[in-house]
């Protein structure tokens, strides 16, 4: 099993295409080999949750029974050729599932596995669906966590992404190391503290947390790889 996460950056002017392939892609996707789970998703302006959409950035996240699938699809499909002809800029990074628990849409896409990471930078995905009456304090709390999170060590960058605006939302951040992620996952109090609310009030309906070994970096965002050097 292969993971994919591909970001795309369109001009302004190509706005108009990024919103019309939320509808357009699902189709070849539907229909795509090898592909066991996909999400076309949308994207936040600041890096995590965000209620403001950056309407020039947008996602695609999958899963593929192996690379050679995910090659074929980067390389002949309708989807992919779609990014190349109206896309500014696209990165993609592939990953492998290394520990998985909970559901997205009452599935488990990446199985359950649980492998250690010994070495090598790090991705993680915060999936949840928020229920309506614990909104607000969902969103009240996100700023903070944000902001410890960009200014922890070992943080490298981070994707706001969502499948729908408001209560449908995840995060994939990016880290030069597990044992960076863990300092600020489990070492921050106050990041400690808003997991605990989360639990103790109830905040999703639904969630997923997954870790993931890194392979491969391509492309850019922003003008940059994010990862350019940190991958062997």
């Amino acid at each position: 099993m292969i993971v994919s996460l591909t970001i795309v950056r369109y001009r302004k002017t190509f706005v108009p295409f990024a919103l019309l392939a939320m509808a357009v892609h699902r189709l070849p996707m539907m229909l795509q080999d090898g592909c066991s789970f996909w999400k076309l998703l949308g994207s936040g302006r600041n890096g995590t949750f965000d209620l403001q959409p950056d309407w020039q950035q947008w996602g695609l996240l999958a899963v593929w029974d192996d690379r050679d699938n995910y090659e074929r699809f980067a390389e002949r499909s309708f989807v992919a050729k779609w990014w190349k002809l109206l896309g500014a800029e696209t990165w993609t990074v592939l990953c492998q599932p290394m520990q998985s628990h909970g559901k997205w849409d009452g599935k488990e896409p990446f199985g359950k596995p649980n492998n250690a990471i010994d070495t090598g930078p790090i991705a993680v995905l915060t999936r949840a669906t928020i229920k309506m009456s614990r909104l607000k304090n969902f969103w009240s709390n996100v700023d903070e966590v944000a902001n410890l999170m960009a200014g922890a060590p070992g943080y490298i960058t981070s994707i706001g992404v969502g499948e729908a605006p408001v209560y449908r939302q995840a995060t994939f951040s990016v880290w030069e190391s597990m044992e960076q992620m863990k300092a600020f996952a489990y070492g921050s109090k106050q990041h400690a503290e808003v997991i605990k609310k989360t639990r103790s009030e109830g905040w999703y309906s639904e969630e997923l947390f997954a870790r993931f070994q890194i392979i491969v970096s391509t492309g850019t965002l922003y003008g940059k790889d994010p990862l350019k050097g940190l991958i062997k």
